[in-house]
């Protein structure tokens, strides 16, 4: 992957990164994830090659590069330059020592910044290729850029008397590398959040019954966080690009703050700070099939706000969001951001202003936000989590404020082992089956036994099992329906082991 690195790098003549990490994959699981010039994820036609360099035996490796430098057109004579950067998997030493042999033998030069999140490196990229404009290229830059747009707007909004707000969160670090890094933000927050790390790597394993991924599938806390009543908590996952919020009501329920909670709180924020500057900008929101009903009723009908529909993988909702002035995008699973065009609007002054002090108050706020806040290329945990303190901060909510807006459907996911997940495509969005013949109709038939019913299937990403969502008006029922789907895909689709069993 350091040859294809260098390949791209001279395609586009700027700098790309490398970031050897899997997400929120097990401890020993690893991989990488390139990062294109402008911050983004690697170009989708560029994962053609990216699959075939993986899997070509060791002898055709110089045909296979040959051939994709033809292909593509690259020029040798170009020079060549990848970041390149880490998580904390016991694997991802040798496999980034590995990876820069490959850049340097390529004829590339390479920029180790070591242990950094994923979202961090896809700063750093960005920043130098928009020559300092984005940003400063250092770890100290992209600190000063976050902290400096939550201190202020914090500074802004001042103390309200009657607030619910708690200056302290609970964070589940994964035993990543994201809690090292929160751990070197908190300094420069101090004044208005204090971060209590759970979780932080000194002693527990990667992603092992912690961090969002588990918090989200199990909807239940992670290990090693002791919760009181009503505290309000999150968590992120391996790298730091996903962030789910948490907490336990008196009764001792746990309650879910998702992606689905964090896109219509940053939506309805922005769309009211819109509405206050007198800009009229396209705000839209991008959701995948995996959003809970619920949350999309809400955004429609209370909020107002448009909502697109994408396949699942930020990659997707990312070229979505691109369609709208301002777009927010989540996956249930905590990855998002919002990408904008909002700058090239700012200097476009509304004609008119009702209240000349209200209207730039709102447009500073949003001025912040947009240009300081949002990595726009890619989900980061640590800008995300500090996006929904400075809201939850302005309303005066603790997290059960925000959780009552609506409330989610009960849901289930599950996962079934199939011997080729390939037998399964999918169409509209991933929300339906078109192979095998015959499953979607099966899914349909068992989705209308149930009041609010509605599940799909999708073959995963990167493993041989089957993903199946199933939500319904209570828990049991969603419960019955991801088991009665789940047996449908493995009876129909080659299922493999034992059949599936959400209880």
């Amino acid at each position: 992957m350091g040859v294809l690195a260098v390949l791209r790098s001279r395609i586009k003549k700027a700098t790309i990164g490398a970031m050897i990490t899997a997400s929120h994959n097990p401890e020993e699981d690893n991989g990488i994830k390139l990062i294109d010039p402008a911050g983004e994820m690697l170009e989708v036609t560029w994962e053609t090659h990216a699959t075939y360099l993986a899997n070509v035996e060791d002898e055709d490796i110089t045909s296979a590069i040959k051939s994709i430098v033809t292909k593509e057109n690259v020029p040798m004579d170009v020079s060549a330059s990848v970041y390149v950067a880490m998580d904390t998997r016991g694997s991802s030493r040798r496999l980034s020592e590995a990876l820069q042999c490959g850049v340097q033998a390529a004829g590339g030069l390479c920029t180790d910044f070591g242990l950094l999140t994923t979202p961090q490196l896809h700063y750093m990229v960005r920043c130098t290729n928009s020559n300092g404009l984005y940003g400063v290229a250092t770890e100290e830059g992209y600190f000063q850029k976050l902290s400096t747009a939550f201190c202020k707007l914090r500074q802004q909004m001042g103390q309200k008397g009657d607030s619910a707000y708690k200056l302290t969160l609970k964070l589940d670090g994964a035993n990543g590398v994201g809690a090292q890094k929160a751990r070197q933000l908190s300094p420069y927050i101090s004044d208005y959040l204090s971060i209590d790390i759970c979780n932080d790597g000194s002693t527990g394993k990667l992603n092992h019954q912690c961090g969002a991924d588990f918090v989200k599938v199990n909807q239940r806390p992670p290990d090693g966080m002791s919760l009181q009543c009503d505290s309000r908590c999150a968590s992120f996952d391996g790298d730091a690009d996903r962030i789910v919020y948490f907490y336990t009501d008196q009764d001792g329920k746990f309650h879910l703050l998702d992606g689905d909670k964090i896109a219509t709180l940053v939506a309805g924020y922005l769309q009211e700070l819109m509405t206050r500057s007198g800009l009229s900008l396209n705000l839209g929101l991008v959701q995948t099939a995996y959003a809970n009903g619920s949350s999309t009723e809400y955004i429609t009908k209370t909020l107002k706000v448009p909502v697109a529909c994408a396949a699942t993988g930020v990659k997707h909702l990312h070229h979505r969001a691109l369609e709208f002035d301002i777009g927010v995008y989540f996956e249930a699973n905590g990855h998002g951001t919002v990408s904008n065009k909002y700058i090239c609007h700012v200097l476009h002054l509304p004609g008119k202003m009702p209240c000349l002090l209200s209207y730039f108050i709102s447009l500073y706020m949003l001025n912040l936000m947009m240009s300081y806040y949002f990595l726009q290329t890619v989900g980061d945990a640590i800008s995300d989590m500090l996006l929904v303190e400075v809201i939850l901060a302005t309303y005066g909510w603790e997290a059960s404020n925000w959780d009552s807006a609506y409330t989610d459907l009960p849901n289930r996911q599950l996962k079934v082992k199939v011997e080729d997940r390939t037998v399964i495509t999918t169409a509209d969005a991933e929300r339906t089956a078109v192979t095998p013949k015959g499953l979607q109709q099966a899914v349909d038939n068992l989705v209308a036994k149930y009041n609010h019913g509605r599940s799909f299937v999708r073959p995963s990403g990167t493993e041989d099992v089957v993903r199946v969502y199933a939500e319904a008006d209570t828990q049991v029922n969603a419960d019955k329906l991801a088991d009665e789907v789940g047996l449908a895909v493995y009876s129909m689709a080659g299922g493999i082991g034992d059949p599936p069993n959400a209880s």
